[in-house]
């Protein structure tokens, strides 16, 4: 069974657990789509826009020194927009209606999130994210990411340059 599908699955039953649940959207951080349940909605462009604030998300979170990206809440006059990290490949977005229940909201965003990563984690290989329809070999799996990787879709950090040798006082005359 493909990724999608699975995927697919998870986000209709998410929405038979939060009354007043619009839509929702599972993408890959850079911004393609994986699944999406959300009617009246161009999910390629939200998909585009989800990447781009968890961008800007992660480097916030980075700037306040709050660790790794969790979620990111957003409240228009109309609703809820929530998204939530589901694993370093993927991303969960949610609509919602003004009068949402937030704490279900959390709760269950955040258990299909973590389920999410388990089942993009399960067909990680070549083919990622809309292709991904294969489980990912053994070796793949088991293989951590560098400590100074940064997740896909986050923007570089430029940090200042130190000289590489110390000027000499000066002596007064």
């Amino acid at each position: 069974m493909a990724v999608e599908t699975d995927v697919l699955d998870e986000l209709r039953r998410l929405r038979t657990r939060i009354p007043r649940l619009t839509g929702s959207l599972a993408a890959t951080v850079d911004g393609l789509v994986l699944a999406h349940d959300a009617p009246d909605t161009e999910p390629e462009g939200l998909a585009a826009l989800t990447a781009a604030a968890l961008g800007v998300a992660h480097r916030m979170t980075d700037a306040a020194v709050r660790g790794d990206f969790r979620e990111l809440l957003v409240r228009g006059s109309g609703g809820y927009v929530a998204t939530y990290a589901a694993g370093a490949t993927a991303v969960l977005t949610l609509l919602a209606e003004d009068r949402v229940n937030v704490g279900r909201l959390h709760l269950e965003g955040r258990r299909s999130g973590a389920r999410i990563a388990d089942l993009v984690a399960t067909h990680v290989g070549p083919g990622t994210g809309r292709h991904a329809d294969r489980p990912a070999p053994a070796e793949h799996l088991a293989a951590a990411p560098p400590a100074t990787a940064r997740p896909i879709g986050t923007l570089p950090v430029r940090t200042p340059q130190r000289p590489t040798h110390q000027p000499r006082p000066q002596t007064g005359s």
